[in-house]
């Protein structure tokens, strides 16, 4: 290099580069704001810069000499005076975003908050505690019979948030009230955090001695507790054998050894039930990280937990992206469940970067499950993960007796034989509780003229070859699909032939509630689906409600997971039929699993349990061996068809997404990204149309990669990427990579 080039490149200006939030695969460069040390803003903070016409929040990861003759705009500002991403979380995602094959800003700004991902100032973590006024004090005396004891109660416990918000999750209001009227104080205390403590002044947790494992769970938390570094340990147990005690065990020691402990959970409604059992165990603040909380309390937790004042954290999904300075282990319940994965944007898997994060802290990482997946299940029989089992219910639970009913040319009533209703009468008479299973909310899965054949369709999902019939809600008053949202009041008259024969058919959980609240109207009957728990904390509030008294429990999915309902006897499955003819090669795995997780929910006490299976197909060979070998049977001879197939977890797959008004489009985009990759030797299936070819007005196709070897796979991509973002083609469509898809459609 010239002398001239070496003194253009010592006095050309510092420069930030930015990783912004933005569809494009490379790092933009600034100049640091005005009056702002470029050297002095570290890398993993956020940066505020103008971005054509609009302002975004991008994080800093590198500094560099700006190129001569090139003009930078200026950075508006540098919020932070720390990084947010910074050591084992910066490399980790780095990591993902290469092997999502996604931009950086993307995979960056997924790991933030909300607030923090929109550049808020980080939120207040002092703590805050509330005494009466000289105001307060005055007025006490005077306030109506009652009310004196109730405020001092309050006013006695408002330090400990955690515990009122458990208690009692109204305590905010009256507490505004008391404001308004200036009765009360607000006083700053020690400790930082929202329901934080100080570092180093923990309480211990609280003995396990009272909570004795048996023998299997010993030896399993015995493993983990002698685990030095990375470990990852596939924990099998079936349903109600104890998997919980375990953690609660391996976390309580992770916490004497002053570490940190991360536990993933798979839906919002189970984030309760976990949080009260492991605050009851523990002895120490457990903080909840999911979507149902709002912006500000989500940045105080995610905090917390990079100040390592947060020492366990209970969490969903995006959980998985919490910094972990003091790491010590690591859970993923239910590891099997599908909502670990992100079905849009940022496709990633949370427990597989669980796994990654484990192994770059050199921490345990614990996967439990009754139905683990095949690929886990792969992963412990080949060695990668060490097995522990958990093969008997714990205390006296027994397993449930599961019986199949074959309901062919037999009378139903809302999907409900005689001998199934006679199972929920002698269940409710004897005290006992009732799930009923039925895996389609709404009230019928279609509208149907009983005259002419009409039926009612979603006009922006369906295409002539393939209709989208929208579900009936509302007892039949209301259209809904449930592929795009798309509403409409049910026609009073058939479109086609003006009669008004228009009939619901089939039965959804909205259907099944009303017919069992005819026949059963002494106990309560809930339903339980994504209709009636859209608000906060409203699964948990079903269960309290019921307690456990004599009731019904009507529900979807969201019932299989996890739940302990200590007084149910009896499961009724409805409507198994659909999942036993899927053309997806994963459908067998996911009806094995629910019908086992359901069924597990039976008999969890010293009450034994029994499940009924309605099945127009009792033959099937799913269900055969399901009753007389259980999920290891299944999984085995799934397993070795897969392996004759060349199906994951044998194979490795990514599938290219395209979709856009027009028809040709994600065609011409897709048949372009198979020229770039032909010749990589990866197999390429397509491009086809999508399984379901049009959604929410879009047409969709697909490309599917497939390749024995995952860094076959990735080669092949990292060459391809780049020129498809770069294609006139990709501006014309929605696209998107799925690394490891679970859901071809």
């Amino acid at each position: 290099m010239a002398a001239g080039a070496r003194l253009d490149r010592m006095t050309a200006p510092a420069i930030l580069r930015v990783a912004l939030p933005v569809p494009l695969p490379r790092l933009f460069d600034y100049l640091p704001p005005p009056g702002v040390d470029a050297a002095l803003v570290a890398v993993g903070a956020r940066l505020r810069v103008p971005f054509g016409q609009r302002e975004v929040c991008g994080l800093v990861v590198g500094h560099g000499q700006a190129d001569p003759g090139v003009e930078l705009r200026a950075a508006l500002d540098a919020p932070d005076a720390a990084p947010l991403l910074r050591g084992e979380l910066l490399a980790s995602l780095r990591w993902l975003a290469g092997y999502l094959h996604a931009p950086l800003g993307e995979v960056l700004a997924a790991a933030l908050p909300a607030a923090l991902r929109r550049g808020e100032p980080l939120p207040d973590m002092a703590r805050y505690g509330w005494a009466l006024n000289e105001a307060g004090r005055t007025a006490l005396p005077a306030m109506r019979p009652g009310r004196p004891r109730a405020l001092a109660e309050l006013l006695q416990v408002l330090r400990d948030e955690d515990w009122l918000d458990a208690a009692a999750p109204g305590w905010r209001t009256p507490l505004r009230a008391l404001r308004e009227r200036e009765l009360v104080a607000r006083l700053e205390t020690t400790g930082t955090g929202s329901g934080s403590v100080p570092r180093g002044s923990e309480p211990a947790p609280v003995s396990s001695a009272a909570f004795a494992p048996n023998a299997e769970q010993q030896i399993a938390i015995d493993a983990i507790r002698r685990a030095a570094g990375f470990a990852p340990f596939l924990l099998d147990g079936v349903t109600g054998s104890g998997k919980t005690e375990v953690y609660l065990q391996a976390i309580a020691d992770c916490l004497a050894r002053g570490r940190q402990a991360l536990v993933l959970v798979p839906e919002i409604g189970l984030t309760p039930q976990a949080l009260a059992r492991f605050r009851t165990r523990l002895g120490v603040p457990v903080h909840a990280l999911h979507s149902g909380l709002n912006d500000s309390e989500r940045a105080a937790t995610w905090l917390a937990a990079a100040s390592g004042q947060a020492r366990v954290i209970v969490g969903t999904r995006s959980a998985v992206f919490v910094p972990l300075p003091e790491a010590g282990l690591i859970v993923v319940d239910e590891e099997h469940d599908g909502s670990y994965k992100q079905f849009d944007g940022l496709r990633y898997h949370a427990r597989d970067f669980a796994i990654v994060r484990g192994r770059a802290l050199a921490v345990p990482v614990v996967l439990g499950s009754a139905t683990p997946s095949l690929e886990t299940l792969h992963n412990a029989q080949s060695g990668r993960y060490a097995l522990l089992r958990l093969r008997q219910r714990a205390g006296d639970a027994r397993p449930p007796q599961v019986r199949v009913l074959d309901v062919r040319k037999r009378p139903l009533h809302a999907g409900l034989s005689e001998e199934a209703l006679a199972a929920i009468r002698a269940a409710l008479d004897g005290g006992g509780q009732v799930l009923v299973f039925r895996n389609r909310r709404g009230y019928a899965p279609v509208l149907l003229c009983h005259d002419c054949g009409w039926s009612a369709h979603c006009p922006r999902c369906s295409t002539p070859e393939r209709p989208t019939a929208m579900t009936v809600h509302a007892h039949g008053k209301r259209l809904q699909c449930h592929h795009c949202g798309h509403r409409r009041p049910s026609p009073p008259a058939c479109p086609d032939c003006a009669s008004l024969g228009l009939q619901p058919q089939g039965n959804g959980t909205e259907r099944i509630e009303a017919e069992l609240q005819a026949r059963f109207e002494a106990v309560p009957v809930i339903r339980i689906d994504r209709g009636s728990t859209g608000q906060r904390d409203a699964l948990q509030k079903h269960f309290d409600a019921l307690g456990s008294r004599p009731g019904i429990l009507i529900g979807t999915q969201m019932l299989a997971k996890g739940h302990d309902l200590g007084n149910l006897v009896l499961v009724v499955v409805v409507g198994i039929d659909e999942g036993l003819f899927s053309a997806d090669f994963r459908s067998g795995e996911k009806l094995a699993q629910l019908l086992i997780q359901v069924a597990g929910r039976a008999g969890r006490a010293d009450r034994p349990g029994t499940v009924l299976l309605q099945t127009h197909h009792p033959e099937h060979p799913l269900l055969q061996t399901l009753v007389g070998g259980g999920y290891h049977a299944f999984a085995d001879g799934e397993l070795a068809l897969r392996e004759a197939a060349g199906f994951p977890p044998f194979a490795h797959l990514a599938l290219l997404r395209a979709e856009a008004k027009r028809a040709e489009l994600p065609l011409q985009f897709l048949q372009l990204a198979k020229t770039l990759l032909e010749g990589s030797g990866i197999d390429l299936h397509g491009p086809l149309p999508a399984p379901m070819p049009r959604r929410a007005g879009y047409v969709r196709s697909q490309l599917l990669l497939a390749a024995p070897a995952r860094a076959a796979l990735h080669v092949a991509l990292e060459g391809a990427v780049p020129a498809l973002y770069a294609a006139p083609e990709a501006r014309r469509v929605r696209w998107s990579l799925d690394m490891d898809p679970l859901d071809l459609y």
